[in-house]
């Protein structure tokens, strides 16, 4: 894997968690443990590439992390 699919992919999580962060601030626990468990103990973040298209689209991306989040928060 190349250092340039690295970086976007630590920019992502990153993006992704700083996203979560400021839009659920009031609920800033149940973010930090969502966060621990998607990332794993290892915190893999490439996991976060799974919200990320070819596109690249940062709208859609955090839309489908939203909807990720909301589905964790609260499940059916």
């Amino acid at each position: 894997m190349g250092v340039g699919t690295k970086n976007r992919q630590l920019q992502n999580a990153e993006a992704c968690k700083q996203h979560l962060r400021e839009k659920y601030r009031a609920q800033s626990a149940l973010v930090e443990e969502f966060i621990e468990e998607f990332e794993g103990r290892e915190s893999d973040h490439t996991r976060w590439t799974q919200f990320a298209d070819e596109k690249r689209n940062r709208a859609e991306m955090l839309q489908r992390l939203d909807q990720h989040f909301e589905n964790w928060l609260n499940p059916a």
